[in-house]
């Protein structure tokens, strides 16, 4: 009872959320005027932001509870393994090139890969990889990677590399409906292959010796949902750029709510976190209407406060 009114009351907040998400903006659109003829092209790029914003939420809060688990580190999240810098950077070297911005989700999926890549092998210890290891590698990674990002938009008067420093901060402006669809392909696949070892992640999170005596192939466990997760967020970043924290405070808050089982914390993670995406979105677009605030900006800006918030609880306790 207790599990099934708070999925009630997450799934009341993203309908809300949605709501307020297609009749606000820098027009507004009374709630009785959505199905006007007038208003479909706006009602259409709104639902698109909306898809997006769900899309987003969903794939960052269930990357966030898996590396969390398999690494068994609460301040994981999807951008730990230098995979937001990688993307980062293979953008803005398209943008030097001249390679036409059709190519630039291609060029930051591609960058986002070769990222995980060198921190995976970088991790490995013989056969094996190394928790430790690998934090350690993507934080590298990710120095090195942002120090390239920080000299190439310093040194060059091109204007389209310094808007790219706001799309390193993410947004959610992508209108193209045959990319939305192909990322979602992806994002749904790799979230149910994660949903599928909801049993696996149980185990691990109690130990990793405790799942090996339940017959459970940790090694291979930890490779495949690292490289699932790597797809998704290398996926997201295509369409959204980077923005943090989602994955990193959302599993916390719903752990408070649902508990510690996988199966049940990843469905209430997806909704949550779409419904706090929705919400972000409706804020970068109206806070300073006309002028759009990059989502990530609102996303750290909201979600350092309740992150701070829950490493107080928790350490108080």
């Amino acid at each position: 009872m207790y599990l099934k009114r708070n999925f009630l009351f997450l799934g009341a907040l993203l309908f809300i959320a949605i709501i307020f998400g297609l009749i606000k903006g820098a027009v507004n659109i009374p709630f009785l005027n959505l199905l006007h003829q007038e208003n479909r092209i706006i009602l259409d790029m709104r639902a698109l932001r909306i898809l997006t914003a769900i899309l987003v939420g969903s794939g960052l809060a269930t990357s966030g509870i898996t590396l969390q688990a398999i690494l068994k580190n609460p301040l994981a999240e999807p951008y730990l393994l230098g995979i937001s810098s990688g993307a980062g950077l293979a953008t803005i070297i398209a943008v030097i090139l001249g390679v036409s911005q059709l190519f630039a989700p291609l060029a930051a999926f591609t960058g986002a890969l070769i990222s995980i890549l060198l921190v995976y092998h970088l991790a490995l210890e013989g056969n094996r990889i190394s928790d430790k290891s690998l934090i350690l590698s993507g934080v590298i990674i990710s120095i090195i990677f942002s120090a390239i990002i920080v000299f190439l938009v310093s040194i060059s008067g091109d204007k389209a590399l310094h808007e790219m420093t706001w799309w390193l901060w993410g947004g959610l402006q992508t209108y193209d409906w045959r990319l939305i669809f192909l990322v979602t392909a992806v994002v749904a696949t790799g979230i149910c292959v994660i949903y599928l070892f909801s049993q696996d992640l149980n185990a691990i999170s109690m130990g990793e010796e405790e799942a090996m005596h339940l017959g459970i192939d940790v090694h291979n466990v930890k490779k495949i949902l690292i490289i699932v997760t790597a797809f998704i967020t290398a996926s997201l970043i295509c369409i959204c750029g980077i923005i943090g924290f989602v994955g990193l405070i959302v599993p916390h808050i719903m752990r408070l709510l649902v508990g510690f089982n996988h199966k049940i914390l990843i469905p209430a993670a997806c909704i949550g976190a779409s419904a706090f995406m929705v919400v972000c979105d409706i804020f970068s677009r109206t806070l300073f209407s006309p002028v759009e605030i990059p989502i990530g900006v609102i996303t750290a800006i909201v979600g350092a406060p309740i992150f701070i918030i829950l490493l107080k609880r928790k350490t108080t306790r």
